[in-house]
């Protein structure tokens, strides 16, 4: 699969205030960067590397009040799309050590509350197929609704209100899975599926001994999915963070299948 991306934002920010972005696809296995290139309007850049060392970001610094960007990439994916339910879990003590923290909850994923939950609705499966049916219950008892949330809605939250989006599922899966004793960690970037256009975010489990990709909307298969980072939550992934207030005046995300 070949994607081409291109990312037009235009954010009215308080005048000198460094902006973190994160939105350019990583480099990784089963997944190339053919090509990309990132364009910031009179703007000094500096690259750091990315959360968990995944990819890279990049500290904008306007010279006044206006983030103005032009990002694009084209992308080849040759992940492949394992069947979830053949897939087994790892015990504990043989999780690698950049994986086992991901059974800790985290911010927007408070797990704990979720185990007794977890226990009477999945309890009687394991692995790939808890997983799969994790995945099926979000889907099915979600309304995806842009707007019905914000930055501070937790998984907690979701689950009362049931509805929300990207964010809001992978936060729940994500806060499911660790419940039950496996690791998932929240994965952000482009698919040519997303409705309405935006940035995308879907869950990442440990099973069998690597991350297999898991979207509970049901926009983006790991085929299709051009990763940019990955985190305990969107807290560690946000596409772009500044200290101050910041206001979109313009955005545009558009992924093509070719």
């Amino acid at each position: 699969m070949k994607l081409n991306i291109t990312v037009d934002m235009d954010y009215a920010l308080q005048p000198g205030d460094p902006a973190l972005l994160a939105i350019s696809v990583a480099p990784m296995p089963c997944q190339t960067v053919v090509s990309s290139a990132l364009k910031v309007e009179r703007a000094t850049l500096r690259w750091i590397d990315g959360a968990g060392g995944m990819g890279q970001r990049v500290w904008a610094i306007p010279e006044g009040a206006r983030l103005q960007l032009r990002y694009t990439a084209s992308v080849a994916i040759t992940r492949a799309e394992p069947s979830l339910e053949g897939l087994a879990t790892a015990p504990m003590h043989d999780l690698p050590a950049e994986v086992l923290g991901y059974l800790s909850a985290s911010v927007f994923c408070p797990s704990d509350p979720f185990v007794p939950f977890v226990q009477d609705q999945f309890g009687h499966l394991d692995g790939g197929a808890m997983i799969a049916a994790m995945r099926d219950w979000v889907a099915a008892n979600l309304r995806y609704v842009p707007g019905a949330s914000d930055a501070t809605t937790t998984a907690l939250d979701t689950f009362v209100s049931r509805q929300g989006v990207c964010r809001d599922y992978t936060h729940l899966l994500c806060a499911f899975a660790r419940a039950g004793g496996v690791p998932a960690r929240y994965v952000s970037g482009y698919s040519p599926g997303v409705s309405p256009p935006d940035f995308h975010a879907c869950a990442e489990v440990w099973l069998d001994g690597c991350w297999h990709i898991v979207d509970p909307t049901g926009m983006s298969t790991p085929d299709t999915l051009a990763i940019i980072a990955a985190g305990g939550d969107a807290a560690d992934v946000a596409f772009m963070e500044t200290a101050q207030w910041a206001t979109v005046m313009y955005q545009d995300v558009r992924v093509e299948n070719l």
